[in-house]
């Protein structure tokens, strides 16, 4: 059964809901699943499947029954972009599906049979892989757009009826508390309610100027902040004076903290944890390479390509298409954005690394191979006499605590620059310092050159 987004996409209004936009994407190696408690005219429970590059969609008004002898209505819907699994918020009332959505569970699911004669057939078996939903199921066709889904038997014991779960799976946060929250974040954002708006931070650009910003880019940047540990550059009184690097928890609302080790680190939690922290000043931000629910499982791995004092922009470019070239040797898919500052930044998605330790070491051989391939250009020494006339290439941002600056986020430098997701063919005609505030909302308007890094599986 072929996926289809059109009919979605002419559902919604993105002008003013925060529901991404439908785009297709091929399917992984792996089958994602989420279920959705959406509190909307009528309450009820979204399951959605991946398949052909889309969620195949039903609204559960009683959710899913551990106990074989419930058959739960299903209702087949439009089928929904696999952005959507990340989504949880509220639709404002009045638009389609007007209301609050908590993620209930996500996870990976299995056919236990052709999928597509599923489909033609009105019988769809498979395995569900999630944390509150798991083992063997059924869809199964009754009539028009209705289906039944039954819990098959198998060894799976002792879940707890699904009404005793009211918190979401990815934030811990309830329905109310969803709700108040994006409330909160429509007031700050809409009545820009910030201390000293007009202060002006650098190169003439106001604190109010870089909360519209991050306003605008927040549903792109948020998947790379949340559930992240993070650092920001502070700024209490402007750039120049009192500035200052936060990796440290406050208490501050919206934000999570994480002890390890000694250290209590924090990170962003939704959109009011992401607005809260820019109102506290906090305008550059910068992103652990581990989610904080799998700390000693690095997912990002990131080339800072740092050129000596001189070299030319040519020869940085060179070498961004030579890191291209061993990554692509290597069957690892990389993703480019700009700096912000005089050089590029190469992102490798992970899915597979168990430890920061191998991590490193991938990160460090790649720089030694360019090194011993290309002597004369590169270097993977941080050593400023070894680094004469040559590109250092940083891999040193991969090692458990390290930090690099994140997709999307400001550099407090001249011009107030952005470090801007681009596509590879972009790279010979955009300059690491070249995207500012202006041009990265003009940005928005194209299509994500980085859309598909999350479900790169590697």
């Amino acid at each position: 059964m072929k996926g289809n987004l059109k009919k979605y996409n002419s559902k919604r209004d993105f002008n003013k809901t925060k529901e991404p936009v439908g785009k297709k994407i091929k399917n992984g190696r792996k089958l994602h699943f989420i279920i959705q408690h959406h509190l909307a005219r009528k309450d009820h429970y979204d399951f959605r499947i991946e398949w052909d590059g889309v969620l195949k969609s039903w609204a559960v008004p009683k959710g899913p029954s551990y106990n074989r002898k419930d058959k739960r209505l299903s209702i087949l819907v439009e089928d929904h972009p696999l952005s959507y699994r990340h989504f949880e918020g509220t639709i404002p009332k009045g638009l389609y599906g007007g209301g609050t959505v908590m993620l209930f569970d996500v996870g990976f699911w299995e056919p236990l049979s052709n999928v597509d004669e599923g489909f033609e057939k009105g019988i769809l078996k498979f395995a569900l892989y999630g944390k509150r939903v798991y083992g063997k199921w059924a869809l199964v066709h009754i009539k028009d757009e209705n289906w039944l889904l039954i819990k098959e038997n198998d060894n799976v014991y002792g879940y707890k009826d699904i009404k005793n779960y009211n918190r979401s799976i990815k934030t811990g946060r309830t329905m109310v508390e969803i709700e108040n929250n994006d409330k909160k974040v429509q007031n700050v954002f809409e009545s820009v309610l910030i201390t000293n708006p007009q202060k002006k931070i650098l190169s003439k650009v106001s604190k109010l100027e870089i909360v519209k910003y991050y306003d605008a880019v927040k549903l792109r940047m948020l998947p790379f902040l949340q559930d992240r540990l993070i650092s920001t550059i502070r700024c209490p009184d402007g750039v120049k004076e009192n500035a200052f690097y936060k990796k440290h928890f406050d208490e501050n609302k919206g934000l999570g903290k994480l002890k390890v080790g000694k250290e209590v680190y924090y990170y962003v939690m939704d959109n009011y944890g992401f607005i809260e922290e820019v109102q506290m000043n906090g305008f550059e931000f910068h992103i652990w390479g581990s989610l904080k629910t799998k700390i000693n499982y690095p997912d990002m791995m990131v080339f800072d390509l740092d050129p000596d004092e001189g070299l030319s922009l040519d020869k940085v470019r060179d070498g961004v298409r030579d890191l291209k070239s061993i990554l692509d040797e290597l069957h690892l898919v990389s993703f480019l954005k700009t700096s912000g500052g005089k050089g590029y930044h190469v992102v490798v998605p992970f899915t597979s690394i168990k430890s920061w330790s191998k991590f490193r070491s991938i990160a460090l051989n790649i720089g030694l191979l360019m090194e011993r391939r290309w002597p004369e250009k590169y270097t993977s020494t941080m050593s400023k006499a070894k680094r004469k006339n040559k590109i250092f290439i940083d891999w040193m941002r991969n090692i458990k605590g390290a930090t690099s600056v994140a997709p999307y986020s400001l550099r407090l430098r001249k011009n107030v620059t952005v470090s801007m997701p681009i596509k590879w063919s972009e790279l010979d005609k955009i300059k690491p310092d070249e995207i500012t505030i202006d041009k990265a909302i003009k940005r928005l308007n194209n299509k994500d050159p980085w859309e598909k890094f999350f479900y790169i599986e590697q």
